[in-house]
């Protein structure tokens, strides 16, 4: 099969929208189109934010650690509709100038403190709280290295293959054929990484697991792009033991489902403003 050709003209144009699910959201130009103040709740940490793989990240940190008696990681989690262009409001532009989830507003100390893009804000809070990054070497490189890699890798997974394959408005070989190839072969890292440890970087639980496992925890399992078939996920049985003993923790289930608009009711909780409102969120049999 031969894609048809495209033949790129001299200057690029932006005279009409790429087409996709997300055509409506997407534009060569950045800052804001709307006034919008975002909203401030009581607790220290303020997160704007959506259920995806990026957001589940911060949303499974506070949990791990609230879960691990830190009292005050306590957060609230506003949804930003990013289908609705929320990100684009100019008080969330104010937090983070990139127009995209998760954003941080740590009101905790003296000033406020903004944090954007969700490998910062998982090392800030681990810092911040002293857990989840190792302080010594050679185990905190190793972390900030798994972690570094999946802030490169992903937008392989998400931009490159789960567009062309799921969401691109035409299908065509040879990029879903590029990203395919792309995505096996970071899975294969991975499955190589964990062939020898039962956590990415090492015996202990990390920020670097809580970073890949929404990404390519999900992608094992099935939850993305309807692709776990097609990619042959089955192959990789060392990912697929580690993104289970992933899930199993309580605190990863709950942070799952933070701010995420769908899926079965039971993996949805649209807003979290204190740890009572996972006791609203119907049961996978109710």
């Amino acid at each position: 099969m031969t894609d048809t050709a495209y033949v790129p003209p001299r200057v690029w144009t932006w005279d009409q929208q790429s087409g996709g699910r997300w055509a409506s959201i997407n534009r060569p130009i950045s800052g804001p189109t709307h006034d919008t103040e975002l909203p401030v709740g009581q607790h220290p940490f303020q997160l704007y934010s959506l259920g995806t793989p990026n957001g589940q990240k911060v949303t499974i940190m506070f949990e791990e650690l609230l879960a691990a008696g830190h009292s005050g990681a306590e957060y609230d989690a506003w949804l930003i509709d990013i289908g609705k262009g929320d990100q684009f409001g100019s008080g969330f532009v104010a937090v983070n100038p990139n127009s995209k989830i998760p954003a941080l507003m740590d009101r905790s100390g003296k000033e406020p403190v903004r944090i954007f893009e969700s490998g910062a804000i998982l090392m800030h809070l681990a810092e911040k709280f002293g857990t989840f990054l190792p302080t010594t070497q050679p185990a905190r490189a190793e972390t900030l290295s798994w972690l570094f890699w999946q802030m490169g890798s992903a937008p392989f997974v998400g931009g490159g293959f789960g567009h062309f394959y799921a969401y691109a408005p035409e299908k065509f070989e040879y990029p879903i054929n590029r990203y395919a190839m792309e995505t096996k072969r970071q899975l294969d890292v991975l499955d190589r990484r964990l062939a020898k440890s039962e956590y990415i970087a090492g015996d202990a639980y990390t920020i670097a697991d809580m970073a890949i496992w929404p990404w390519y925890g999900g992608l094992v399992k099935g939850w993305s792009y309807g692709a776990a078939e097609f990619l042959s996920v089955h192959e990789y049985r060392n990912v697929l033991r580690w993104a289970d003993q992933v899930f199993a923790r309580p605190a990863v289930k709950r942070g799952r489902i933070v701010n995420r608009t769908s899926g079965a009711p039971s993996e949805q909780l649209r807003e979290r403003h204190d740890a009572r409102d996972f006791d609203a969120v119907p049961s996978e049999a109710g």
